[in-house]
């Protein structure tokens, strides 16, 4: 029994709840990663796991033997990249997710250079608008916007990104430009409701150091970045977003910026990974890149 191998294969089902979840992460047949916990728990003489028709558990003594295993596992991704030949250079996989439009306007565009650095680095970028569950989805790393709750998650804090409204040329054509809060209801925004609990979000703007929420009449409502902005250059409404995710539209003249005095308060932008007493060299190399590659984008601290 190769049992590092068998040590991957348990703490992978242990942290995806699933022996076919892990099984799928790990590119194995199912039966294989079956066998090898089977034979594991014989070879240490005692259930590591609660197995049912609807669900798996781990035993006390599995709990345990998780901890260690994820020590170890730790311990031995730190040694390989301090020792490998060839100075540390990071190898494997790193399955990243960030928001749609953050993996498309900036993510993408710089990652020729990441990966010149680590030409031995293989990256998966997943992009979607939901919270993924990094672990049980093997996900590395994500970007995530806004406010960050979930206890099995490291957070790491790269800052705010700056804000703005905006709105199409064509609908201030036919609805005027507003010039202060008050003059908003008789405009129309375009609504956006979080993908995850389906709200809908306030109108929110800074007031003399102070948060405001208005609740705008609006005729769309989108839960994907993409169409919120999309809805905006086809004139349906004011929207509010990063300024980096505009900047294009707003040079070439398909957006114009709309009540500067009344912006967005910053949307806070982390850096998320399951936790761990050891950070991998391949998040930790991401991680540092992307906090310089959106830098220039963070409101002042």
């Amino acid at each position: 029994m190769d049992q590092l191998q068998t040590i991957r294969m348990f703490v992978r089902v242990a942290e995806t709840g699933s022996f076919t979840r892990a099984a799928d992460q790990l590119q194995v047949p199912r039966s294989s990663v079956s066998t090898a916990i089977r034979r594991l728990e014989e070879h240490l003489d005692t259930r590591l796991i609660h197995r049912t028709t609807r669900r798996m558990q781990l035993t006390p003594d599995g709990s345990d033997y998780l901890d260690w295993c994820r020590r170890l596992l730790d311990e031995i991704e730190q040694a390989e990249a301090r020792f490998r030949r060839g100075g540390g250079e990071l190898r494997g996989r790193l399955r990243v997710d960030a928001p749609s439009r953050i993996a498309r306007r900036l993510l993408v565009p710089a990652l020729p250079g990441f990966l010149a650095r680590h030409p031995a680095l293989e990256l998966e970028l997943g992009s979607t608008d939901r919270p993924v569950d990094l672990v049980g989805e093997g996900v590395d790393c994500a970007i995530r916007v806004g406010e960050v709750r979930s206890p099995h998650l490291v957070a790491r804090r790269l800052g705010a990104l700056r804000q703005l409204n905006c709105a199409s040329p064509g609908y201030l054509a036919r609805h005027g430009t507003p010039r202060g809060a008050a003059e908003l209801r008789r405009h129309r925004v375009v609504a956006y409701a979080s993908p995850l609990t389906g709200r809908v979000e306030d109108f929110e703007y800074l007031a003399e150091g102070a948060r405001r929420t208005l609740r705008l009449r609006s005729q769309v409502t989108v839960n994907s970045a993409e169409t919120y902005a999309a809805c905006c250059l086809a004139g349906l409404g004011i929207i509010q977003v990063p300024a980096y995710d505009v900047a294009d539209e707003l040079r070439a003249g398909r957006l114009v910026e709309v009540l500067p005095a009344c912006v967005p308060p910053p949307l806070p932008l982390w850096a998320v990974y399951p936790g761990r007493r050891h950070l991998s060299p391949r998040v930790r190399a991401f991680v540092t890149w992307v906090e310089a590659l959106f830098a220039p984008h963070l409101a002042p601290a």
